[in-house]
């Protein structure tokens, strides 16, 4: 199958491209580079430089490449960012997607995988989150992205969408790059090698284990394979939308205790008060991706922690 896979590389993008190369998927990677890095893509990955916003560009790697079905990663994805200037994000995460959408329907490609989120579901009602749980996202990226959800469900065209949680960990020789670094464990790392004097908790009074807050960490490796799997899945006419998570949350506290324990060092922590908009707990309910995907988290928080120190500690900027 040839993939074109938008975003590829980002971060879990280039991961999921190593995987799909790996299990011998003939790959086509479109990125602007605004925030990915040709460094992290193998060497038998073709990358076209272009920008969803740009029709010739997309009408250029659709004619040029025999595209089978699409990956689509492509986005914004900063919570903050996104209230500060949510046209942004509806331009890149809404418009641009429908630019894609409109440029597979013209060469016939009518496979789609979307990288969603779980910030679709805003501030949960029950937990576990399941995928019937009401979607009314508190932030702009997770209104773009529920809104491109819904251009899905009316295009005719056949996809998956894969509500992550919080994706973490290293592999391939690829981290985490953000700027600014947003992600609870980057920071926490960068903490432990000096690169920051403190790590900041945004709330110690949540109705929680420990009074932080609870989320559901996974593995970049067991997104990639989410990825694969519901391609795979779309061949053989599925479609929907699917949490990827492990099921088990893990506060603030128990990410700095385990990174103080793996690390070795010591960790400066400074306690604020709570961020407007932040849920107490989001722990995902993965059944139906177990279910009907038969794909299942293989990697717990420790595994992640430790695949991301060894990635920071080894780290030299690009």
């Amino acid at each position: 199958m040839n993939v074109l896979v938008t975003g590829g590389a980002g971060y879990i993008g280039s991961h999921t491209v190593h995987e799909l190369i790996n299990q011998g998927f003939n790959v086509v990677v479109f990125d602007s580079l605004e925030n990915g890095y040709k460094e992290f893509l193998p060497k038998t990955a073709k990358l076209f430089q272009g920008n969803l916003e740009n029709k010739k560009d997309l009408e250029e790697v659709f004619s040029s490449n025999k595209i089978d079905a699409v990956i689509h990663f492509a986005g914004y994805a900063l919570v903050g960012e996104s209230m500060e200037n949510p046209v942004k994000y509806f331009h890149n995460n809404l418009a641009n997607g429908i630019n894609l959408l409109k440029t597979m329907k013209k060469f016939n490609v009518n496979k789609i995988v979307f990288s969603s989120t779980c910030a679709t579901y805003g501030i949960p009602e029950k937990l576990p989150l399941e995928e019937s749980h009401p979607t009314n996202p508190v932030n702009y990226y997770g209104l773009s992205k529920k809104l491109f959800e819904q251009v899905l469900e009316s295009s005719k065209i056949n996809f998956i969408a894969l509500r992550y949680f919080n994706a973490a960990g290293a592999a391939f020789g690829i981290g985490e790059i953000h700027n600014p670094e947003t992600h609870l464990i980057p920071i926490v790392l960068e903490a432990a090698l000096g690169k920051r004097d403190s790590i900041k908790i945004f709330g110690t009074d949540y109705p929680t284990k420990d009074g932080t807050c609870i989320r559901d960490y996974i593995h970049v490796l067991d997104l990639a394979s989410a990825h694969i799997l519901a391609l795979k899945s779309l061949e053989e006419g599925k479609s929907g939308v699917y949490n990827l998570g492990t099921g088990k949350g893990t506060s603030v506290r128990e990410v700095i205790d385990l990174c103080k324990e793996i690390t070795g060092r010591e960790i400066k922590v400074i306690e604020e008060e709570r961020r407007p908009g932040d849920p107490a707990e989001l722990v995902a309910f993965p059944l139906k991706a177990k279910t009907e995907l038969n794909w299942e988290a293989k990697y717990n928080i420790r595994d992640i922690i430790k695949s991301a120190w060894d990635w920071h500690s080894k780290h030299k900027s690009i």
